[in-house]
């Protein structure tokens, strides 16, 4: 059987995941969702002021991506974009909180597998065609 099962990952894209990590996969999801798409520096930033406690977990992985992406590909940090970021649920730890009379109920401890994927992207032409975009439209709706 060959790899072709397997995913690959494009030349100039990085990789990196924390698994187990102790934070419910739908509260880290929301964090996730903040820095998509966006420059590594620009979610670094977005992510060390954030006020959710999965942030702190999610910039590790941004900054270990990034780390890839320089050390194993030669990629220049300030052209990488998140590409690819996801948050799958991990292993259940299942508890028991005593209740009264006998009673146990059951506390549902949940943790998060999360994926963050780099790639390094020209700076050169992004800007100046989201200037020219935003103007066209403007012109446009005004009259």
């Amino acid at each position: 059987m060959s790899n072709s099962a397997q995913p690959t990952l494009a030349l100039s894209t990085a990789r990196a995941t924390a698994k187990h990590v102790r934070v419910t996969p739908m509260k880290a999801r929301r964090v996730v969702d903040l820095v998509r798409g966006r420059s590594v520096q620009d979610a670094l930033a977005i992510l060390k002021f954030a006020p959710q406690a999965a942030s702190e977990p999610v910039a590790k992985v941004v900054a270990s991506a990034a780390a890839n992406a320089e050390n194993n590909l030669n990629l220049d940090p300030s052209t990488l974009v998140i590409s690819t970021a996801y948050v799958d649920e991990g292993a259940t730890m299942k508890r028991f909180q005593p209740r009264a009379q006998g009673r146990a109920f059951r506390i549902r401890k949940r943790t998060s597998h999360i994926t963050i994927e780099v790639q390094s992207v020209p700076k050169a032409g992004g800007e100046s065609n989201r200037r020219r975009r935003s103007t066209a439209a403007s012109k446009g709706g005004a009259q």
